[in-house]
């Protein structure tokens, strides 16, 4: 019983500690939020925000091990009649889903979408993020479809989608659409580059 108050004493901290980066990112801008200030905000010490984050950029990729683990578990979980195009498409659904309801609101997953794509030092964790998570969903996606796609067209697919969806994603923020025009650019890009995957079934 006392373990499971633990847990969610935790868990109620850490997303205070994700709902406060975000809202002072916003207001000051993420460069000039310091951690204190997101502690302060949060109601914890500074001592306690290392408890939860290495650093600021922690919290803006706090859920990308989670949702990657979700995608392969998805990918392992392969029905017999799934096509790459379908299964590929409920992964992105499931992505959409996560990325509305992680960081608590529309507002906040909006702003982690244009500090990822604003702030260069972002820029760069979230390209190493992409990369790695890349090729591991290309694995994953070899071994859910072997008697379909060698490991180099499962790699081909997934680099397609993903470069997609980013590229089009970045028209969107560029012209500042609201969070749901951009998640609907995400579903409608993914549509598009599943188009000319339905070739391999």
């Amino acid at each position: 019983m006392a373990e499971g108050l633990r847990e969610r004493k935790k868990q109620r901290t850490r997303q205070a500690l994700i709902q406060a980066a975000m809202r002072l990112f916003e207001e000051k801008g993420f460069e000039e939020t310091t951690l204190a200030e997101i502690a302060a905000e949060a109601d914890v010490s500074t001592r306690t925000f290392f408890s939860y984050f290495a650093g600021k950029e922690d919290v803006l990729f706090y859920d990308a091990g989670a949702r990657l683990e979700r995608a392969l578990a998805r990918l392992s979980a392969r029905r017999p009649g799934d096509t790459v195009a379908d299964l590929l498409l409920q992964l992105i659904d499931d992505s959409i889903g996560q990325a509305i309801a992680g960081a608590g609101t529309f507002d906040a997953a909006a702003v982690r979408v244009r500090l990822v794509l604003t702030v260069p030092s972002l820029q760069a964790r979230a390209l190493h993020v992409l990369l790695d998570s890349q090729l591991t969903l290309a694995k994953a996606l070899h071994e859910a479809f072997r008697d379909r796609l060698t490991l180099s067209e499962a790699g081909a697919t997934v680099g397609a989608l993903i470069g997609a969806i980013m590229v089009a994603v970045m028209t969107d923020v560029d012209e500042d659409r609201s969070v749901e025009e951009i998640m609907a650019t995400v579903r409608r890009a993914g549509e598009i580059a599943l188009a000319g995957l339905r070739a391999l079934g």
